[in-house]
């Protein structure tokens, strides 16, 4: 499985962060985000979760995404996390995930079946009470097994997950004793934290929600 890495200058032990990718892919937006953190001190590594799919499997015009399983999934992000926890340049106990859009329901369901992730970043993350493929439950059912604090961030008119959604997720993380501070920013849609898609670009959420993020991860992986 490739992947993309940025890094700090020094020797580290540095703290580690994995980025779930959206649909898109490892591509620009992806990339931008692992060197922003990087440049705030942590090792960020962004895993190609479409490394299984060929070229003749997209012939007929499917998407990558159409491919993935969950059991695949958590396999490939256990070994993302593995890989970090190794490796004489990272700290492995101070290790978080963050993704955008299928990302962020990767980052909830790697939060709830991965023991060693401290801190976790959903962006818009949808599907979360659906299974892909092989699965032992949807992100939403193997919630109990979350233990690190969820920061969630909703664009407000987004419908996939909706505000309904974030209300469903806000309750059963309270009745499960779960850490997590859930953000909703106004007038923000789906993706909104992509300048790559000027379309469903949100200035006001992206700048909002980035200092958010990084400040939760100072507080969960840099203490």
């Amino acid at each position: 499985m490739d992947l993309y890495a940025s890094v700090p200058s020094g020797a580290g032990p540095f703290p580690a962060v994995v980025v779930a990718h959206p649909a898109s892919g490892v591509g620009e937006f992806t990339q931008s985000i692992a060197d922003r953190l990087a440049a705030e001190g942590y090792a960020a590594v962004a895993p190609n979760r479409f490394h299984r799919v060929t070229e003749e499997m997209l012939a007929s015009g499917s998407a990558a995404g159409q491919f993935l399983n969950d059991l695949e999934t958590i396999a490939d992000m256990n070994a993302t996390v593995d890989f970090l926890r190794n490796h004489p340049a990272i700290d492995g106990e101070r290790i978080g995930i963050i993704g955008f859009c299928s990302g962020g329901r990767i980052a909830w369901l790697s939060a709830a079946t991965n023991p060693h992730l401290k801190a976790a970043v959903p962006y818009y993350g949808g599907n979360i009470m659906a299974t892909v493929g092989e699965a032992t439950g949807s992100p939403f059912d193997l919630a109990e097994g979350i233990s690190c604090p969820v920061l969630f961030h909703f664009g407000e008119v987004d419908t996939n997950p909706s505000q309904d959604d974030m209300r469903r997720f806000d309750a059963e993380l309270t009745r499960l004793g779960k850490e997590h501070d859930f953000r909703s920013y106004p007038g923000a849609g789906h993706a909104f934290m992509d300048q790559s898609q000027a379309a469903r670009y949100h200035e006001a959420a992206a700048q909002a929600s980035w200092p958010v993020t990084v400040e939760f991860f100072a507080t969960h992986l840099k203490v």
